[in-house]
């Protein structure tokens, strides 16, 4: 949600609030799924391994190259709105190319911290992750109170006009980049314990989180930053333009606060969302060391991309390699093009997830 809600505003304005609801339900289909195939097959591989159980290696290979490209996405895209936030110390850090040189730096660190070992990366997770849904909830409740108005979320809305209804669906793409997840816990699932357990109850758990959160933050963002006309008759708003890099912090710019503790809020969240975007970074260099360790198993690699370090025991090849790919595809610096590619690898990936679990039932 943190930079998913400027991408999303761009086009679809008034409507972003019902993209997200029907993304979320897309998402929540999918959590279904996932938490079926992980229950039947605890083992990393997601899709892929749902596509091999399901048909054959061939399936496998197309899921697991989807899974890939989407992890590479995430580490990239998440990386590079990690200075967009921290632009409140900054102003350089919200524009090429400052953005680009720290956002691959934030690669580069955590690619070395997962070489070293996973433990020391999760151990801040849990912790930093209960301050975000808090902050979160904070930041929903003070914009219901102090920005919220109803009307202003049905008058940001000109039906097939603003926004256009192809616009709408490109939102719909779009949205789905801010549902990351679902992949990391399948692919965890060789490592939790009771996974029969435990991975449905956290893809549970997620859904219903994200689902709420993500129906409520785009109504308080919408309100606090509303869609205009512009003078050439075209509509838009801040969310997508101003703030499409840093959207949170938009929505803290409207709640009327001044002086030092403007700025206080606005560190605050800057910092808070910067550290929740270096999580998502970590979280695509998990997935993508434990899912290049099970395509290696199954030849769908050469073994020396998948060979483990002689101290760290960790598939250091692997995270080099795929985290350089990340820095390199960040260049550009456009973050659409990362959203395109990324809904791209969900939309493979995904579909052969359904497939296979739909062909399980009728043959298992």
């Amino acid at each position: 949600i943190y930079y998913a809600l400027g991408l999303v505003a761009a086009y679809a304005l008034g409507l972003t609030p019902l993209v997200f609801l029907f993304a979320g339900l897309i998402f929540a289909a999918t959590a279904l799924t996932y938490t079926e195939g992980t229950a039947m097959f605890p083992e990393a591989g997601g899709s892929s391994s749902f596509a091999r159980q399901a048909f054959n290696e061939g399936a496998a290979f197309g899921a697991a190259w989807g899974q890939m490209l989407n992890y590479i996405i995430t580490i990239a895209i998440s990386a590079f709105f990690v200075p967009h936030y921290l632009g409140v110390f900054w102003e350089p850090l919200n524009s090429n190319p400052w953005d680009i040189i720290v956002g691959i730096g934030v690669v580069a660190l955590i690619a070395m911290l997962n070489i070293v070992g996973i433990k020391e990366a999760a151990k801040l997770n849990i912790g930093l992750a209960l301050l975000d849904l808090g902050t979160q909830v904070l930041l929903v409740l003070v914009g219901l109170l102090v920005v919220f108005s109803p009307t202003q979320v049905w008058d940001n809305i000109v039906w097939g006009v603003a926004p256009t209804w192809t616009n709408v669906i490109i939102g719909v793409t779009l949205a789905m980049i801010a549902y990351t997840g679902i992949e990391t816990i399948s692919n965890m699932a060789e490592e939790a314990q009771v996974p029969e357990r435990t991975i449905p109850a956290s893809i549970r758990a997620t859904v219903i989180t994200v689902l709420v959160m993500y129906a409520l933050i785009p109504i308080v963002a919408l309100s606090a930053l509303p869609v205009t006309q512009q003078p050439d008759g075209s509509y838009s708003t801040e969310l997508g333009t101003t703030y499409a890099g840093d959207p949170i912090l938009g929505i803290v710019s409207q709640f009327g606060l001044t002086g030092t503790w403007q700025l206080v809020v606005e560190a605050f969240v800057g910092v808070l969302a910067a550290t929740i975007l270096v999580i998502a970074t970590n979280a695509g260099v998990i997935g993508v060391s434990r899912l290049t360790y099970a395509m290696g198993s199954h030849r769908q690699l050469p073994s020396g991309i998948r060979r483990l370090h002689p101290r760290f025991n960790t598939p250091a090849v692997a995270i080099v390699i795929f985290c350089a790919i990340a820095a390199l595809v960040m260049i550009p610096g456009q973050a659409v093009f990362l959203s395109n590619l990324y809904a791209f690898g969900a939309m493979l990936s995904f579909s052969i997830a359904h497939l296979a679990i739909i062909w399980l039932r009728w043959t298992r």
